[in-house]
């Protein structure tokens, strides 16, 4: 009589939950742009070995979220000028899109939440952390009310990479135009008015984009290329 063979565990895919558990402490802030990292230290604080750190390494740099910079080794990347104009142009694109199928596509209830969470905003105007949380909860819905899986893919990917740049929506009445902005969106959602969902999310992206390099240039400055005069 043969003997049963032992039951084993589905193995688990080391190299995927070491890119997803690296990949989440960017996106919370827990590992900050500009931090150096290595395998080793990576190892340590995710408890595995350095092999499926190696992997989720390799498959971070190549989703421009970790870097090797001159001097310095491994680094979580620090998103420069460009990369800040590319990354907004990109936002405005998708985030368009994502509006005009929401307002095809969104369900009552879809609808319903967003309206919720934008009525929450002007309590939380003060509390960065608090009113950052609602704004990636309002984005994220939105993002699933478009129901296209493969939209939701690019977008995913692209908050991956905003999440390298700090909050500033409490930063010089940012909080106040979003807000507005949010409410231009939700009624085009409401009215089922594809364009205008469109045009309203398009706008958000570029008054984002504006009020994001306003900052860099207080924060950071311009380049020594920059031409003087007017």
């Amino acid at each position: 009589m043969d003997m049963p063979l032992p039951s084993r565990e589905p193995s688990r895919d080391l190299g995927q939950e070491a890119y997803a558990r690296i990949r989440a402490a960017i996106r919370d802030g827990t590992l900050a742009p500009g931090l150096r990292l290595t395998e080793t230290d990576l190892a340590a604080r995710f408890g595995v070995s350095r092999t499926p750190v190696r992997q989720a390494i390799a498959r971070l740099e190549s989703e421009g979220l970790l870097t090797h910079e001159a001097r310095r080794g491994l680094t979580v990347t620090r998103p420069d000028h460009a990369q800040v104009v590319e990354l907004y142009v990109m936002r405005e694109v998708l985030e368009g899109a994502a509006a005009r199928l929401a307002a095809q596509h969104a369900s009552p209830t879809e609808i319903g939440a967003m309206a919720e969470l934008i009525a929450s905003e002007p309590a939380h105007f003060d509390d960065a952390q608090a009113l950052a949380a609602t704004n990636q909860r309002l984005h994220g819905l939105l993002y699933l009310a478009a129901h296209n899986r493969y939209l939701l893919r690019s977008l995913e990917q692209l908050g991956a990479t905003m999440a390298l740049l700090p909050t500033l929506l409490t930063v010089g009445g940012r909080a106040q135009q979003a807000h507005a902005e949010h409410q231009a969106i939700l009624a085009a959602l409401q009215a089922r008015d594809g364009e205008a969902a469109e045009t309203a999310a398009r706008a958000h992206a570029q008054a984002a984009q504006r009020h994001r390099l306003a900052w860099l240039v207080r924060t950071v400055g311009v380049p020594y290329a920059a031409p003087g005069g007017g």
